[in-house]
């Protein structure tokens, strides 16, 4: 087992002085919430895309629809699909601005509002602290944190572990 200082969090993910288990599992769940949060953000804007990429593709149908003969089909088509809003008075772009100024936005500040008033801002700590709870201390593939430059450098190629 290494006895080097890097062998646990870093700074920015140690709980500071006072902050009690059930904060930081209620910030973790908070955390946990607003990443909810971003995936479905992002297929909202996959759901842009892919209506965005379908209009555009009705495009080609119209134009081989009146090369196959049918204006009548090209132009209801043309007319009725091409360029609908998906839900009254929006395209999808609209759908996103929405979310994002009535949701999103808020919930993201509100979330790191929470970090930087009840633990000095810091992120993550609940995952920081069951990393330390999981992980095999001294194991290569188990380091507490990332490594740098410099502790490669002063890597012991036999055990894994920084000679600094």
């Amino acid at each position: 087992m290494s006895t080097h200082p890097a062998d646990g969090p870093d700074g920015a993910h140690l709980r500071p002085p006072g902050v009690s288990d059930t904060l930081v599992q209620a910030l973790g769940a908070l955390s946990e919430a607003l990443e909810t949060t971003e995936r479905a953000r992002g297929h909202l804007y996959a759901f842009h895309q892919l209506t965005g990429g379908a209009d555009f593709a009705l495009d080609r149908a119209v134009a081989l629809l009146r090369e196959a003969g049918h204006d009548g089909w090209a132009d209801r088509v043309q007319r009725e699909i091409l360029g609908r809003n998906v839900i009254p008075g929006h395209w999808t772009f609209q759908i996103v601005e929405a979310y994002n100024a009535a949701y999103y936005a808020p919930f993201k500040e509100m979330e790191a509002q929470a970090r930087r008033e009840l633990v000095a801002g810091r992120d993550h700590l609940y995952e920081a602290e069951l990393k330390e709870q999981r992980r095999t201390r001294g194991h290569p593939g188990h380091t507490a944190r990332p490594t740098t430059a410099r502790d490669s450098a002063f890597r012991d190629e036999t055990t894994g572990e920084n000679d600094v």
